[in-house]
């Protein structure tokens, strides 16, 4: 408590010009909070007044689970009964009941139970673990203050509106609480709201004057106060209420609401007033409900169902209408039947009620058209397939011990069929550490460190090398002796790759000092007092050190200072600056104190800056600037901000470096980093006086327009700069982000980014994950409304269908240029902020600017709310129609998680809204290249193909079914006895299936990232398209027919046993299932690409099984085995026929399926035919060329990822080369 003490000496406000909250006066008037949406009432400290209504509001425990005790059985039950299938056979299981089924209802209602039980189980299972991570987040404590000024510990589910609660630094905040005194005396406290909007920036948050001396345990003893405010709605960014303490109103704005997920920053602990809880809470707000999602593959099945039900009903009324006719014409010459006492299914008098009742008995007989056991054998291979996911060590992050989680099976395949990936950016693609790693200094390039997309790109370009140099050999040079190589363009076009291609360093390298990954010994160890300009390179660390809001702490166990910074930025800064020498050591209220080392005797001198003023940083103003008098008495305005501010504000003799400071500012970019620019100005002390009275004034007005004039005021200053130069800090991704992005360009997928951080850094992520690069053409969509530069114009694009104008004219001017763009080459980027997002996503607008996204290469979405990000998803999933995936790490990312086809949470460090929410979670970004490429690309190709599969093999076995009654004048017998119809899915076929949807692999694992263009089979769907599946249903029928009359005319009117004895209905029927059973097995052995033992177990396991079985029940007794008994033994395995007719029909079977494959892989072969014979016969080790060439045709071609860039820079090496080559053939001798 003692530092904090210390520091609270500090008034932190005094450093904010534009930046928590204007002054309080008593002028302040309190918010007329009349009409709906402002009826909420808050009585702080009473807890016992929100008891009961009408003050008893939401409790603050939070649900993300999709059911709960008493909505588990319907809601579940409502959700296996969107399959058709199981409509089907839930009647089925009711018609079984009546006498006219042709089975027991035991056996029609038994599968049904079995597989919707199954299946509901699976989902009380994956809904269980978001309930535990429900009750994890509502057990968390925060201190609550009891009574008597008494605080202690409570569960956030038990904090109710009105209650006071202390929370400690670095803890989340339970609720949205106003603000009523902090460990600072001015009440200010530092607020982290990355979880909200995805800003690693530090918000400042500030008391009202009244509640500052709030400011211990105890003097909450007899505190009361009354907030009245608005009702809970989802807007982050806008509060009003009054707070009304001691008989005076104060009124309330965002500036004193923190809100609940976010983190408490460098300030020891605050005390709040809870305004609202639970679902009421601005974050809950923002959130959707759990969605019920289902995959592609699932909703086209019903489709599949439909087709199968149409056929089955189709056939049950042909075999009425047969029946109907049977009875009507030959039922009286059937003597066998009495005419005194005939059943009225068989009545001639009433063949309309035998027709009713056959049809009946013809759909459940001819049920097994519709696979029941298809649903629960794919329950079982996505579980099975979702744990191989868990197990996955490639996806295994060893720094945090956390596995990739598949929290959700019913999406496996889904994850196969992506087109858009949309991420959220901080915490998602970067682990917000900043890396101070290069510099410009008076037009001279400072650091020699490559940056990580640096490092991607030189990798790409190395493994590209050769294939340049052979389509380089293509161009004739002419014989001089002057050589023109590759390597010669590189070096006269500056190109740093060369060195980095050769580094061994690992790009996963940890600097040994945080922040600090700069390496140039002409700036270290004290050597920059020997470069050209040490005066500037002075000044350069001196603007570093002294231009910022830091506070300095002394670590007690290393005895350095860290730094509480607002921003990564500024923290990096500091530290990079104390390595050069320029140690900020102190700050008071009114001065900063740095101890530098200005000479090469390692002297170190402490000097005082007095701060006169501080212009802070804001996301309009885009530069932050102070004004400092030195020890000599001398006044300097120091500044950094972003380049394009700086450089319209320089003087013209300030400009020396301005054209040095460009290029390295434009080589930075294209490294991915992040930059500012510094620049500095004299001043003399009658000038300074002046403006500074301008200034004060301006700081003291209060009313709307106290803003604008500081901002004015400001501008009178920051003008005429002298540009000193610029650094480039890199924004640490996460480990393997380039690589995984350029991946997963390379297979074809579209990646949007959206984030709540502003547009600077959101472009330099977007540079830094190479989805922008130099040369992309930017297409920036805003509001003019902050532009105008006059009343005039701000009154023109005031009105809000003024600006919906020139917005939809900002779109459809993009659009018409990229529509015009020539250049095959061009690549463009869509950046739009969430201001403008808002009237973009209008029902007017938004399928003009989905246009414009899926025109360009990368699209990134800044400023934008957790609402906006779901509603951006939405348009792209329903606008597009295709398959949308959402990866994100924070509560601002629940919604778009929640929308998307598939949410993807990352399992980071700050909390697990994100994971709680998803589908599949994994520990970092990286994973999801092998997530989607590797199990996305095999999950959709298993399912597809054992969909497929089951339909077939059901139409080959229930179309028998239907043969053989229309053969026996459509009577309702079945050929086959019960046993071997409940027998066929559940055992003799259901193995083999299952084995497929596991383990099969067109290729291995590591062929799946080297040719990451067949992901696009399952976006494409070629697998599961119409085409496939009716060929499939075609085989199955082509089968079906074979099995029934090839055997039919083998055993008919022939002798079957050796006394000459004829094939009777048993016989024949265990032959044809014998036949069946062959040949779907068979089939299915064809079919796979990739064998284990387990599939030759279940294959070959599964025909043995049927002899077993075949042996056994003719062991029982006659009484059970009935006309089965002692089949195999005595009649059917003596007789050559059977084994002859059961080769003939399988192998007959199963020929046209051979030579389809057959031709298609030798005259029309699919991408992984071409590597399974690759791999097959090795050519991949014996001709490493060959193989080369093939990986890098099996690449999407595409305009974003650092493979991209490098295409980009050897088109240009090239051009560079054919100009130096023309100009040489134009010098040498005729």
């Amino acid at each position: 408590m003692a530092k904090g003490r210390i520091r609270a000496r500090l008034r932190r406000s005094n450093f904010y010009t534009f930046g928590c909250l204007r002054p309080a006066t008593t002028e302040d008037v309190p918010h007329p909070l009349q009409g709906p949406g402002y009826s909420r009432t808050v009585c702080c400290n009473q807890p016992h007044l929100h008891e009961k209504r009408p003050l008893h509001y939401c409790k603050n425990d939070i649900s993300t689970t999709k059911y709960n005790v008493i909505t588990f059985f319907p809601k579940a039950l409502f959700e296996q009964f969107r399959r058709v299938a199981n409509i089907y056979f839930l009647l089925a299981a009711c018609l079984s009941a009546s006498p006219i089924s042709p089975f027991s209802p035991l056996s029609m209602i038994a599968p049904l139970a079995f597989v919707v039980g199954l299946s509901m189980a699976k989902e009380a299972l994956e809904d269980s673990r978001r309930f535990l991570q429900d009750v994890k987040v509502n057990r968390r404590k925060v201190y609550h203050h009891k009574g008597n000024g008494v605080f202690g510990p409570r569960s956030w589910q038990n904090i109710m509106v009105g209650d006071v609660v202390k929370v400690e630094k670095d803890k989340f905040f339970p609720a949205d609480l106003l603000l009523l005194a902090s460990s600072y005396e001015d009440g200010i406290c530092y607020v982290e709201t990355m979880n909200l909007d995805g800003e690693t920036n530090l918000k400042v948050k500030r008391s009202l004057e009244p509640t500052l001396s709030l400011d211990n345990d105890e003097s909450f003893k007899d505190f009361t106060a009354t907030i009245r405010c608005e009702d809970p709605n989802p807007n982050l960014y806008t509060f009003v209420g009054n707070f009304e303490y001691e008989r005076q109103i104060y009124p309330l704005d965002p500036s004193q609401v923190l809100l609940r997920d976010s983190k408490l920053r460098n300030t020891d602990y605050i005390y709040g007033v809870v305004i609202f809880t639970g679902h009421d809470s601005k974050v809950m707000q923002n959130a959707t409900r759990s969605p019920s999602k289902r995959s592609t593959v699932e909703k086209k099945m019903d489709y599949i169902i439909y087709t199968l039900f149409t056929v089955l009903i189709l056939i049950s009324v042909i075999s009425s209408i047969g029946f109907m006719i049977k009875t009507k014409y030959q039922t009286t010459e059937w003597w066998y039947i009495r005419p005194d006492n005939i059943e009225y299914q068989y009545d001639p008098h009433k063949v309309g009620v035998a027709g009713m009742s056959h049809l009946i008995t013809a759909l459940i007989l001819y049920g097994y058209l519709i696979p029941i056991s298809l649903y629960v054998s794919i329950e079982v291979v996505k579980v099975l397939q979702a744990t191989f996911i868990n197990q996955d060590i490639q996806m295994y992050d060893d720094e945090t011990g956390t596995p990739a989680d598949a929290r959700t099976s019913n999406l496996n395949e889904e994850l196969g069929q992506v087109d858009t990936i949309l991420s959220d950016k901080t915490g998602t693609l970067t682990c917000n550490q900043m890396d101070f790693l290069k510099c410009s200094i008076a037009g001279i390039a400072y650091g020699v460190r490559a940056s990580e997309v640096e490092l991607a790109a030189a990798k790409q370009m190395a493994s590209d090398i050769d294939d340049l140099d052979s389509d380089l050999s293509n161009f004739p040079l002419p014989k001089t002796k002057k050589q023109v190589s590759l390597k010669n363009v590189k070096r006269s076009e500056e190109i740093e790759l060369e060195t980095v291609v050769t580094s061994k360093g690992d790009e996963d390298q940890r600097y040994a000092i945080k922040g600090f990954g700069f390496e140039d010994d002409r700036l270290m160890n004290g050597n920059w007092l020997r470069e050209p300009n040490a005066d500037v390179i002075l000044l350069f660390f001196r603007i570093l050190a002294v231009c910022h809001t830091a506070i300095p702490e002394v670590n007690e166990e290393t005895g350095n200072f860290t730094y509480e910074a607002e921003s990564p930025d500024e923290g990096s800064f500091l530290v990079a600056v104390r390595e050069f020498g320029f140690e900020f050591c102190k700050r008071t209220q009114s001065s900063i104190f740095v101890r530098e080392r200005v000479s090469e005797s390692e002297q170190v001198v402490e000097r005082e800056y007095k701060l006169l003023n501080l212009l802070d940083f804001t996301s309009k103003r885009k530069r932050m600037s102070v004004i400092v008098r030195d020890e000599e008495g001398k006044i300097f305005l120091l500044c950094k901000g972003a380049d394009s501010i700086i450089f319209d504000r320089l003087s013209k003799n300030g400009k020396m470096y301005l054209e040095p400071t460009t290029r390295h500012l434009n080589d930075y970019g294209e490294a991915g980093l992040r930059t500012l620019a510094l620049a500095y100005r004299r001043l003399d002390e009658q000038e300074y006086s002046a403006w500074n009275n301008e200034f004060q004034k301006a700081k003291a007005t209060v009313g709307a327009d106290r803003d604008s004039m500081l901002e004015r005021v400001s501008e009178l200053m920051e003008k005429e700069l002298i540009l000193v130069g610029a650094t480039a800090v890199e924004d640490k991704l996460q480990k393997g982000v380039p690589q995984c992005i350029d991946k997963l360009a390379q297979a074809g997928l579209k990646i949007w980014v959206l984030t709540g951080d502003k547009m600077e850094t959101a472009i330099n992520i977007g540079f830094a994950c190479s989805l922008l690069r130099q040369g992309m053409k930017q297409i920036c969509i805003s509001t003019n409304s902050d532009s105008g530069s006059n009343d005039v114009k701000k009154f023109f694009y005031s009105t809000p269908q003024a600006i919906k104008d020139d917005i939809l004219n900002q779109i459809t001017n993009a659009s018409q240029m990229i529509k015009l763009e020539k250049d095959p080459h061009a690549a463009f980027a869509l950046i739009i902020d969430g201001k403008t997002l808002t009237y973009a996503l209008e029902n007017d607008m938004k399928h003009q600017f989905l246009g414009l996204g899926v025109d360009c290469a990368s699209v990134i979405c800044c400023r934008v709310s957790p609402k906006q990000k779901a509603l951006v998803t939405r348009l792209v999933k329903e606008g597009t129609g295709k398959t949308t995936l959402a990866i994100g790490d924070g509560a601002n990312d629940v919604g778009m998680i929640q929308e998307a086809d598939i949410g993807v949470g990352i399992s980071g460090v700050e909390g697990m809204q994100a994971v709680m929410a998803s589908d599949f979670s994994i520990a970092q970004f990286r994973f999801l290249e092998r997530l989607l490429v590797v199990h996305g690309h095999w999950c959709y190709k298993r399912i597809a193909q054992m969909i497929c599969y089951f339909f077939y093999k059901n139409i080959a076995f229930g179309l028998t079914i239907f043969y053989f009654e229309a053969f026996t004048g459509f009577s309702g017998q079945s050929v086959y006895d019960d046993w071997y119809m409940i027998l066929f899915n559940v055992v003799l076929t259901s193995l083999p299936v299952i084995s497929l949807g596991v383990f099969e692999q067109d290729v291995p694992s590591e062929v799946c990232l080297q040719f990451p263009a067949l992901y696009q089979q399952g976006p494409k769907n070629l697998f599961f398209d119409w085409y496939r599946i009716l060929g499939w249903m075609g085989n199955g029928v082509y089968s079906s027919l074979i099995i029934f009359f090839l055997t039919i005319t083998i055993f008919y009117d022939q002798a079957f046993r050796v006394d000459g004895q004829t094939a009777d209905m048993a016989a024949v029927g265990t032959t044809m299932f014998t036949c069946i059973i062959w040949a779907v097995n068979c089939q299915i052995a064809l079919t796979m690409s990739h064998f284990t033992w387990i599939q030759h177990l279940f294959v070959w396991g599964s025909i043995s099984t049927w002899y077993v079985f075949l042996v056994l029940y003719g062991m029982l007794s006659p009484v059970y085995s009935k006309n089965a008994y002692q089949l195999l033994v005595e009649a059917l395995g003596p007789a050559p026929i059977y084994w002859s007719a059961t080769l003939l029909v399988t192998i007959t079977c199963n020929l046209p399926y051979l030579a389809h494959i057959s031709f298609q892989r030798c005259f029309n072969p699919m991408d992984h035919h071409i590597i399974q014979e690759i791999k097959y016969y090795k050519k991949d080790i014996e001709d490493q060329h060959m193989w080369t060439r093939e990986r890098s045709k099996a690449r999407q071609e595409t305009k974003i990822g650092f493979t991209a860039r490098v295409e980009a820079k050897i088109r240009q090496l090239k051009g560079k080369l054919q100009k130096k080559q023309s100009s040489l053939t134009c010098m040498s001798p005729s």
